[in-house]
């Protein structure tokens, strides 16, 4: 036999191992694993058409989503989501939108730190207002539905004399406010409804009891001091001051720095009370033809 039948037969006889190994592999250990895999696509497909289930399944989640939804909108304060830096000038521009024409606010954004649970824009504002606009403002910023933190006041008074000589008490102030929000929906609502932001007013602590400032008369109303009582008339008195100016007055009508309180006809003469920079003042004025006969 020659080397070439030799070789012939060796390469036949290795391809029928390769055949026989292979068809082993294919019919004893392929075959579990097909039947297997087989088996668990039916199980897949059959489990993917049961939509009634699926529905079921979705309609308990939708509840139980609207359920935790309905549960962080009753909640007094929300951390939103993904908060954008101008949504807080919007804010503050909006709350001192009906602001006395004296009260101003500038704000500054500082930088943004983080929490345990939550992030925090941090934000600077300054400014001149009135008690009542600046309690305003703090109170809208600490009763926001979106939570918000005041932090940091520092405030101080001052008189501002406008062009007619009237003078303003107002605050200088300075504070710091945080605003808070968070990379996740788990302390926000789906809808957003604010919280009643508009503050009663309160007494003004910084309003001096005793003042130097008088306001002007610029309503020209009777100068009480310089005044003279020359008749009286069936309800009302008939009065002139220095300039020579007359009014007619009845009581409760207001004068400069206070009102008519009381004409009193038995004795003809007139009551005036007075506010002289929180000085109150009562001031009696009687006829010109009476004071002259005494």
């Amino acid at each position: 036999m020659d080397r070439k039948t030799k070789n012939s037969i060796l390469l036949g006889i290795i391809l029928l191992v390769i055949v026989l190994i292979g068809a082993a592999y294919t019919f004893f250990y392929l075959d579990g694993k097909i039947n297997d895999r087989e088996k668990k696509l039916k199980e897949i497909n059959l489990n993917a058409y049961d939509t009634d289930d699926l529905i079921d399944q979705l309609l308990t989640l939708q509840a139980r989503a609207n359920e935790l939804d309905s549960i962080l909108a009753l909640r007094k304060y929300n951390v939103p989501v993904i908060l954008r830096q101008s949504k807080f000038f919007n804010f503050v521009n909006n709350v001192s939108f009906n602001f006395s024409p004296h009260s101003f606010v500038n704000i500054e954004y500082k930088t943004v730190e983080s929490e345990t649970h939550f992030k925090k824009f941090i934000y600077a504002l300054n400014g001149t207002a009135t008690f009542n606009d600046l309690y305003k403002l703090i109170y809208a910023i600490e009763q926001s539905k979106e939570l918000k933190k005041v932090s940091n006041v520092t405030v101080s008074n001052f008189v501002k004399v406008d062009e007619d000589g009237f003078p303003h008490y107002l605050v200088s102030f300075r504070l710091d406010a945080s605003v808070y929000f968070s990379d996740n929906d788990r302390f926000a609502s789906s809808t957003l409804k604010e919280n009643r932001l508009t503050a009663n007013p309160l007494y003004d602590v910084f309003y001096p009891l005793i003042r130097n400032e008088i306001p002007p008369n610029i309503n020209n109303l009777l100068d009480v001091q310089t005044a003279q009582l020359l008749a009286l008339i069936p309800e009302g008195a008939f009065l002139a001051d220095s300039k020579g100016n007359t009014y007619l007055l009845w009581e409760g009508d207001e004068v400069y720095l206070g009102y008519l309180t009381d004409i009193d006809y038995q004795n003809s003469a007139v009551n005036f009370i007075l506010n002289k920079g929180g000085i109150i003042e009562k001031v009696n004025l009687s006829l010109v033809e009476k004071n002259m006969s005494k």
